[in-house]
Formats: C-alpha cells, structure tokens, sequence
C-alpha cells in the first residue's frame, strides 16, 4: 500500500491542489458550481484535455513536440474548407485525424529517422505551420460554414455532451493502453532508456515516430471538436495550446524527461490549471493574472516534483540499508548512522 501512494505520488499532490481551489473557490463563490458553469468548464477544456493526452505520450517517450497549436489551427481550417467543399459531417472527424497525423508524421520522421532534437523540429514547425496558414488565408476567419457543421448537425446539447464524452474517452482508452499494454510499455522504457529499451528488443526510433503520430492525430480530433462549437473557424486558433498541453502534463505529475507519469494526472491538471482562469472571475481577481497564477502553479509543480524525487531516493536509500543490516547483523551500527 505504501509502494502504491509512493508511486502515485505526484497525481495525489495535483489532486489535493485542485481540491483546494475548488474548495475555495465554493466557499468564496458557490455559483461557481452552478450547472451552466461546470457545463462550461467541461466544454472548454475538453479539446486542450485530448492535446494534452497526446502530449502527456510524446513526453513519456523522452521528447516535446511545440507545434501542436500550429496544427490545430491547420486542421481547424482544413476541416472547414472540408465542410464548405460539402464533405459529409460523419466524414469531416476522420478527415481531421488523418490531417493531424501526417502533420505529426513529418515531426516524426525528422525527430526519429534524422535525429534531430525534437524542440528544434517542432519550433520550426511551429512558425512553419503557422506562417504557411497565415500566408493562406490572409489572417482571415474561415466564415458561412454549412449549418450542420455546428455541433455536428445534433444540437447544441448531444453535441456538447458528444465532446465532453469523446475528450474522457480518449484519456481513458489511451490511459488503459499505457498501463496495459506492450505499445504503452515500450514509450516508459525509451523514455527512461532508450539504449536499454533498444537492448530488450525495442526500437526506441519506431515508438518515437508512433508518439509523434498520434499527437498529430490527437491534434487533428480536438481541433475538429473544438470547430464544430462555433459556425466560423479563427485563423489565429490553437495559440498557446502547446504551452496548455505541456502544463498539465507536468502539473500531473509527467516528468519532462520522459519516462514517468500517468493520464490521470495530466487529467487532474489540465483541469486545474483549466479552472484557474474561471476561479479568478469567480473571486474578482483580474482576469490579466490568469498566466500569473499558472505560471507559479507549473514553477511549484517542478519544485514539489525535484524534492519529492529527493526524499524518494533518501528514503530507499535507508531501505537498501536496513536491508542489508537484516542480512549482515554487523552493519546495523553503520547503517543506524546514516540512517541519523
């Protein structure tokens, strides 16, 4: 049981941070939990939620992919051209993915296949994507979409419950892959090891690739999800989405090195650092401290992960001493002493 709350320990400390701010919030504004409210939190956070699934992936396996708000404008737009040239609704969602994946193909074949630093590909592709869409439409909104083309033709009901339900799905489906599964295995092993991961018969370049695909992926389905919202397409969307996604990886719990972390923390924080903005309102604090109070959040978040990651490793080491005390009775002084 200790093993277990050890191991999880970074999710309990996001979760306990969360629990307080709502607390605070709720005794301080409790309109805050009002239906409409939550609905809309939920709502608004649902497409970074999935980036941020992605994200929480191509991180496990020791790299960063910064594009990502570059691709989610461009398969926003695509998808929008898509559905003024009359692509069938039911079409547009995979249409989306495919887009996103080849997007996330070319990161992962210069990252994997050229070994190029993944920071400097995706900043490229960053300012690539972005300049390359701007050049495109002018800066202009992508307007006079098909009127089936808001939430999908259901509604504004089915279809924000359709969101909300398809954003929790994938963080559980992609959550039970990487505990259960080889795939989900092999991205913790390159990203702890690669060299090591590469000596127990894994190709540290194929899971790379595989991560930086399904980031695009995963891309190309929130920006769809978060379109169909509204009845026109922003040229400037998805700005800062790569800096939401990777905060709440490691306000989760991820390590920005790669190799440890859960869905379920970047779940946790993508809802915390999601709500912050909604809880300033809600107290009267000026919406302009907003990057503020996430910002420290994220800088404790590392600062809680480094001394925790001490106390864990000061903590085994006094196990492997008593541990050897038991089997050597002769070192118990010794080991008493470092134990003091």
């Amino acid at each position: 049981m200790e093993m277990k709350i050890g191991r999880y320990k970074r999710e309990i400390s996001a979760a306990l941070a969360y629990a307080a701010l709502l607390a605070l919030v709720g005794l301080a504004a409790p309109s805050f939990f009002s239906a409409a409210n939550l609905r809309d939190l939920a709502l608004n956070n649902a497409p970074a939620l999935i980036v941020a699934t992605g994200m929480t992936m191509v991180i496990l396996a020791g790299q960063i992919d910064i594009s990502v708000g570059s691709q989610f404008a461009v398969c926003s737009v695509a998808a929008g051209w898509l559905a003024k040239a009359g692509v069938p609704v039911p079409l547009l969602l995979p249409c989306g993915v495919v887009i996103g994946a080849a997007m996330g193909a070319v990161n992962g074949i210069l990252v994997s296949r050229l070994r190029l630093p993944s920071i400097i590909v995706t900043l490229a592709m960053l300012v690539a994507w972005r300049d390359a869409l701007r050049w495109t439409t002018q800066g202009a909104w992508l307007q006079d979409l098909p009127g089936n083309f808001q939430w999908f033709g259901l509604g504004q009901t089915a279809g924000q419950w359709l969101i909300v339900v398809i954003a929790l799905a994938v963080v559980a489906g992609f959550g039970w892959t990487l505990y259960n599964l080889g795939a989900g295995r092999a991205i913790y092993a390159v990203g702890s090891d690669a060299e090591a991961a590469r000596l127990t018969g894994i190709e540290p370049p194929r899971v790379v690739f595989g991560v930086f695909v399904l980031m695009g992926a995963l891309v190309g389905l929130a920006s769809l999800l978060n379109a169909v919202r509204f009845s026109a397409v922003p040229g400037n969307a998805g700005l800062g989405l790569e800096l939401k996604a990777v905060a709440a990886a490691v306000v989760g719990g991820t390590a920005i090195t790669g190799g440890r972390g859960t869905l379920a923390g970047t779940l946790i924080g993508a809802a915390l650092l999601g709500t912050v903005g909604t809880a300033l309102t809600f107290l009267g604090v000026n919406p302009f401290w907003e990057k503020a109070v996430q910002g420290a959040i994220i800088l404790a978040a590392l600062v809680s992960d480094a001394a925790l990651d001490r106390l864990w490793i000061d903590d085994f080491g006094l196990r492997i001493a008593d541990c050897e005390c038991q089997m050597n009775p002769t070192n118990r002084k010794s080991a008493s002493e470092r134990g003091g």
